[in-house]
């Protein structure tokens, strides 16, 4: 016969741990979040929310960082919000990379390397459609910045930055870099729809993907006025 207070002790420590993947779930999925935003998305009270995080602290799975503020301050410490580390965001991504990189080889045996390009494609139309209408409203000057808002409120964490006769954008987060290293052609479709949104060519100098720190994009002629690194202004439309 099971002991009940075992029992009971099992099921609350799953309760927990089903709560806790939805907190990081949460900041995974929509960049870097405060407390109180996490307990008003997730429908939680801000004492529960800051003890999952204080246990995805402990476990070295988020971080905490100040919130960045853009225009007048007001008075007091800008608020704290919580990101993913790298091992935060690799315990989410371990099983679907696996999965993901097994599909898109079964497409590339099916259909050859034409195959995975149009599927690099309609990947990234989503994104596409949502930061259109975003950028055409932006004026010439501040379109890199736009882009970078809204790539930062995607969870990408970018931020754009004077580079001689130009910007570069960099995104200091890919969620898919992990297959992208397998399958360069999310990178190119990706780069394809920053240089139609931007209405310039545009250049890819680094990724994540290739081993490098930043997904870093040349925007010749950009001069960005207030970079973006992370937060949660922009946020899109989803």
């Amino acid at each position: 016969m099971k002991n009940p207070a075992t029992t009971g002790a099992v099921s609350g420590a799953a309760r927990d741990e089903s709560t806790r993947d939805r907190v990081a779930r949460s900041i995974l999925t929509n960049g870097p979040s405060s407390a109180a935003v996490l307990a008003e998305r997730l429908e939680l009270t801000p004492a529960a929310v800051r003890r999952h995080l204080d246990h995805l602290l402990d476990e070295g799975l988020v971080e905490a960082r100040e919130e960045r503020v853009y225009g007048p301050r007001g008075r007091g410490r800008p608020a704290k919000v919580f990101v993913l580390t790298d091992a935060g965001r690799h315990a989410f991504h371990q099983a679907y990379d696996d999965l993901a990189a097994t599909a898109l080889r079964f497409i590339a045996e099916a259909g050859g390397d034409d195959a995975i390009t149009e599927f690099a494609r309609r990947r990234v139309a989503d994104v596409e459609e949502r930061y259109r209408e975003l950028l055409a409203q932006a004026p010439e000057d501040q379109k890199a910045e736009v882009l970078a808002q809204a790539l930062t409120a995607d969870g990408y964490a970018a931020s754009t930055a004077e580079a001689g006769q130009g910007a570069q954008l960099c995104q200091h987060h890919c969620p898919v870099a992990h297959v992208a290293e397998q399958f360069p052609q999310l990178c190119e479709a990706e780069t394809e729809v920053f240089s139609r949104l931007l209405g310039q060519h545009v250049q890819r100098l680094a990724t994540i993907a290739h081993g490098d720190g930043v997904c870093t994009t040349h925007i010749p002629g950009a001069t960005p006025a207030t970079p973006v690194i992370d937060g949660e202004s922009a946020r899109t439309t989803r």
